[in-house]
């Protein structure tokens, strides 16, 4: 059993649904990615998708889903050991990355997460679905960290209404209605720390009002055994141990930042992913 996830943290992510906060990373490990994708933006200006949904916000095209196919740093990271320890308990000896998701609030920004539960949208069935969100600055109440409901992933799916809601950080703004938002609690972190949580929750973000970004990545672990219902296609990163499943075509490792073969397979898996994340939406699709 990993040193980072005691019987006591396993018992309480498995009855609440998450586990939060535990440090995985340093802060100047958590500043050196912060680095690492700023340096990106220097280099190739702020916009990555000139049909991107927000402008100013880099990683919402294409560079937002599933980069660790396209940077070795981030391709370190969601193999890091000690990540890996923390959510085997949770996924089993056996783990892929499904996908990585960035989450970057300007200062004083309009842009919010409604309440949803990803396991509504992805098409993944598996009940040991772990997100690992890492936080690369400092996650608080001021600059919108996230809230979720305890609890919430043991019941049945909550009703979600698409509301394409301009400034909603989500690709067609799915929201759970009439939420009773008293019984929520809030994952503030500090960088390095990760909170854990099942896709099943149901969770949101506010508004960023602070003076500085707000940045945190999500890194979706799945056991092999899971399967994609939604499409006939899918991939997914093996990080630890062995797959006897074959349900996700395995992704290469990159071997540099913008590794060709790794990139073309992020070309075909982002845009198949665009289409299981808008399967059964209420209205036409928005422009990411």
């Amino acid at each position: 059993m990993s040193a980072l996830l005691d019987t006591a943290k396993i018992n309480q992510y498995r009855e609440d649904g998450f586990v939060s906060p535990i440090r995985v990373f340093s802060t100047e490990e958590a500043a050196k990615l912060r680095d690492a994708i700023e340096l990106l933006e220097a280099k190739r200006g702020p916009v990555f998708r000139e049909d991107r949904k927000r402008p100013g916000d880099p990683f919402q095209g294409s560079y937002r889903f599933k980069s660790h196919l396209l940077f070795k740093w981030l391709a370190e990271v969601v193999r890091d050991p000690r990540l890996l320890d923390l959510v085997e308990p949770l996924t089993g000896p056996d783990i892929l990355c499904w996908t990585t998701h960035w989450f970057i609030k300007e200062p004083n920004s309009v842009n919010y997460v409604s309440w949803h539960q990803d396991s509504n949208y992805w098409g993944v069935e598996s009940d040991r679905f772990v997100s690992a969100w890492l936080a690369i600055t400092p996650a608080t109440e001021e600059n919108g960290c996230i809230h979720l409901l305890p609890g919430s992933h043991r019941g049945p799916k909550l009703e979600h209404v698409d509301t394409w809601e301009k400034d909603n950080m989500l690709t067609r703004g799915q929201t759970i209605m009439d939420v009773d938002e008293t019984k929520a609690v809030k994952l503030e972190l500090q960088p390095g720390e990760v909170a854990l949580f099942d896709y099943r929750l149901a969770h949101a973000s506010y508004k960023n009002r602070s003076i500085d970004r707000r940045i945190g990545i999500g890194i979706r672990y799945i056991p092999p055994t899971a399967r994609q219902t939604l499409a006939d296609w899918d991939c997914a990163s093996l990080v630890r141990g062995i797959d006897t499943c074959g349900n996700f075509e395995l992704e290469p490792e990159p071997s540099c930042d913008f590794d060709p073969v790794a990139v073309a397979l992020h070309q075909k898996a982002d845009a198949e992913q665009r289409k299981i994340y808008y399967q059964g939406a209420q209205q036409g699709q928005a422009t990411e």
